[in-house]
């Protein structure tokens, strides 16, 4: 075998041992989410009460929303609204062109592996200075061409690991994008169910308002036919109107929160609040059974906890980034072309040059930059790690919040049902005693009052009700599961024409 035979046989080989090299720092592994694993059952899940009157969760309980999870409230003008907002909302926009920015930041970082060329063709004339040496009229001065075409190949193979690592950096921060992206997904998705809910409710004490002016009315008109007719005296006049004037306010206010939550929903679904306006249409529904699925599932379902969990898979990568840091640098390098001072002659042979050569660099002395640049990582690590166990914490705490609130509210809700019953009875009885003149107006005054706030009082609990319901799919992740996070060769695929195209 003669020198080139053998040249071009261990080139190969040579080349696949310098691209793949080894792999320094540590490996990752998930560590454990929580100190003790899962309980069998939410301790707030309603299945784990007697009293079960209410609010009931959906049955098998190991069950999980999937999807569209806004569908379960079988309401066409909610699901209307939230397809616009899915389409149309600007922070969700914000979050998918961050996601698509890491997702550049996966190519820039691969193209490190490989080899980069360049070239640099110039052409230059000069003429030197004729009060130079012995430059005289005779000899102006000397007049020159040069002309190069050089081409520059430099390579510095990965033999530490350093550039893959900084790839598994950018795939899992890539990872981390998407997740937050599903995440303020399903942010927004609820504030616009919670705003639509609170709408509904807003329209229910509207409409209970309307009906106690209209009731006060006929009670003024009452009590100034008896007044007119000296069955009556003025007080009661007085009072009743004070009463009727009341509520007369009371149902002006209740414009402005309405007002405040249908501009947040046009917000949200990226209208314009001056062109955007909801139907009056109160709430009178109670929240379905909502499947909640077991608590060893929590952490697959919710896209915070897998954003927690991949940034410390990105700060486990800087580490071997870091570490990499300890080990001499590899450069490979050549140069050639073609120079010549007349351009007829650039690609004659004997204008040819060229260098090749290797380079080796070795810190050998930073006063503890290096080390102290691990450590930096391992700390950030340690402390992503305690924000990931945070985050799991945080996310246990929210669906047994939201469990308990929806429990004890709807039965909160059948106790303040049956308050208003008795309310109404109360009014009834206390206005035939006032009309025989047993009792003076203010006794009528004061059981319209306890009505009233009793029926407020279940409208009010209706909507905790509803959007507390919304509350506990948000604490669940809504409709989504780590099944859907893009997978590192997901990530790292050519973004489309569609992805990359400017915003106009």
């Amino acid at each position: 075998m003669n020198n080139l035979q053998f040249t071009f046989a261990i080139c190969p080989t040579l080349a696949m041992l310098l691209m793949t090299g080894c792999m320094v720092g540590p490996k990752y592994h998930t560590p454990p989410a929580v100190a003790q694993a899962p309980p069998a059952t939410y301790k707030e899940s309603p299945a784990q009460f007697q009293d079960t009157d209410g609010w009931k969760v959906a049955q098998p309980q190991d069950a999980m929303l999937h999807g569209k999870w806004w569908e379960i409230y079988n309401d066409p003008e909610l699901n209307t609204l939230e397809e616009r907002l899915n389409i149309d909302n600007q922070n969700i926009k914000q979050f998918f062109a961050n996601f698509m920015e890491a997702r550049t930041l996966i190519a820039q970082a691969r193209s490190q592996l490989y080899p980069t060329a360049s070239v640099g063709p110039s052409y230059q004339r000069a003429k030197t200075s004729s009060n130079l040496g012995t430059s005289s009229v005779a000899n102006p001065g000397r007049q020159s061409s040069v002309g190069s075409l050089p081409a520059t190949v430099s390579w510095e193979p990965d033999l530490w690991g350093r550039v893959r690592s900084t790839i598994h950096e950018e795939q899992y921060n890539a990872q981390l994008s998407a997740a937050d992206l599903e995440n303020e997904r399903l942010t927004e998705q609820a504030s616009l169910a919670t705003f639509f809910f609170e709408i509904r409710g807003q329209d229910a004490l509207q409409a209970i308002l309307n009906d106690t002016v209209e009731a006060d009315k006929k009670a003024l008109e009452l009590t100034q036919a008896q007044y007119d007719t000296g069955v009556g005296d003025r007080i009661s006049v007085v009072e009743a109107q004070n009463t009727l004037q009341n509520v007369q306010a009371q149902a002006i206010n209740l414009g402005v929160a309405r007002a405040q939550f249908e501009h947040a929903i046009a917000m949200l679904v990226g209208a314009n609040a001056s062109d955007f306006s909801i139907p009056v249409k109160p709430v009178s529904v109670t929240p379905p059974p909502i499947p909640i699925g077991l608590p060893s599932a929590l952490l697959e379902r919710r896209p915070d906890i897998a954003a927690s969990e991949r940034n410390m898979a990105a700060a486990n990568a800087e580490i071997g980034i870091a570490t990499a840091a300890y080990y001499p640098d590899v450069a490979l390098s050549a140069s050639g072309g073609f120079e010549s001072s007349t351009f007829k002659h650039l690609f004659d042979w004997p204008s040819r040059f060229w260098s090749i050569g290797p380079t080796v660099s070795e810190t050998v002395f930073d006063a503890g930059l290096r080390r102290a640049t691990v450590r930096q990582f391992v700390e950030v690590y340690n402390a992503d790690v305690a924000s990931y166990r945070q985050t799991v914490l945080t996310g246990f705490q929210q669906v047994e919040d939201a469990l308990a609130s929806v429990r004890i509210l709807s039965q909160q809700l059948i106790q303040q049902q049956q308050a208003v019953t008795s309310a109404e009875e109360f009014v009834t009885l206390e206005t035939a005693r006032y009309q025989t003149g047993i009792d003076p107006y203010v006794d009528v005054v004061t059981a319209q009052t306890t009505l009233l706030t009793d029926r407020q009082a279940v409208a009010t609990l209706r909507v905790q009700e509803m959007t507390s319901s919304v509350q506990l799919i948000e604490a669940l992740g809504g409709g989504w599961d780590r099944s859907q996070l893009p997978t590192p060769a997901q990530v790292s695929q050519k973004l489309t024409k569609a992805e990359t195209t400017v915003q106009r």
